[in-house]
């Protein structure tokens, strides 16, 4: 019998690991109306042009693979934690994403921001029908709806010239929860992680490489309850008693000023490759 990674649908663990923890694909995964209300219901609340604090160090190891000549396809840009400095390094950045309320929200930015060296395709970067080769093709956060995951990649192998990054925001999962689950709890585990991607794109024969952040996230909390409530969601197959979740947040969350702040290490894999054509 035939054993090592290449023997593994890789694919197919990802597709597994979409699902939900009782087997199903949760709605907004198959629903396009539902992803399209979330993300309108998201940049309605959004400060035009602001982005979350952890993207600049991301994108300082993302910029290295972005030069002032270089035409940028982005895909899934969300709120633009990565195409706004994208624009002020590339000649051109093309951002494709299959909400209409995320490209009119990037539009308005770019307008208030003096950007002209953009465009937008209201598209799935898995079925869009591309018309050119870019020098770079990226994605950040935005591989989470995509079931064909292989032939999402292949096609970022195939429409790129120089280089196809990958990012993805990854582990250690908050430190209470493996307490909680030495406390003998049953925890909800991330379903999926960028090993599933490198794993895939070895079996296509690509080895890219890996580059990993290292980042910090406070949580802060303006009574202990919210914390309580908002640090218990991963309890599978019963619910975390107060004194238990009590015992093994203690020692990883502190007081400030009357709020409560829960400081939470983890990283970025940026995974790139030179396209394998």
């Amino acid at each position: 019998m035939r054993r090592g990674p290449l023997a593994i649908d890789f694919a197919d663990l990802w597709r597994e690991g979409m699902k939900d923890w009782t087997g199903k694909l949760p709605e907004r995964m198959v629903d396009d109306s539902l992803e399209e209300a979330f993300w309108a219901q998201s940049m309605a609340k959004k400060q035009a042009g602001k982005t979350d604090p952890y993207a600049d160090e991301i994108f300082a190891v993302l910029s290295k693979h972005i030069a002032l000549h270089h035409h940028v396809a982005e895909i899934g840009p969300g709120w633009g934690n990565y195409t706004f400095p994208t624009l002020e390094t590339a000649q051109h950045v093309t951002c494709i994403d299959s909400s209409e309320a995320v490209l009119s929200y990037l539009q308005m930015c770019c307008g208030e921001m003096l950007l002209d060296n953009a465009d937008f395709v209201h598209a799935k970067w898995e079925s869009y029908d591309v018309p050119k080769t870019y020098d770079v093709i990226f994605g950040v956060n935005c591989f989470y709806r995509m079931l064909d995951i292989k032939e999402t990649l292949e096609r970022m192998n195939q429409f790129a010239t120089e280089k196809a990054i990958i990012g993805m925001t990854s582990g250690p999962i908050q430190p209470h929860y493996l307490a909680l689950e030495r406390m003998g709890y049953t925890i909800k585990h991330p379903r999926r992680d960028y090993i599933d991607l490198v794993n895939i794109l070895y079996g296509m024969g690509i080895f890219a490489s890996v580059e990993l952040v290292p980042l910090k996230r406070t949580y802060v909390y303006d009574t202990l309850d919210e914390l309580l409530q908002k640090q218990s969601v991963k309890a599978l197959d019963k619910p975390f008693t107060r004194e238990d979740l009590l015992t093994a947040l203690t020692p990883f969350i502190e007081e400030v000023d009357g709020k409560w702040h829960y400081p939470h290490d983890f990283h970025a894999a940026l995974i790139s490759w030179i396209p394998q054509n």
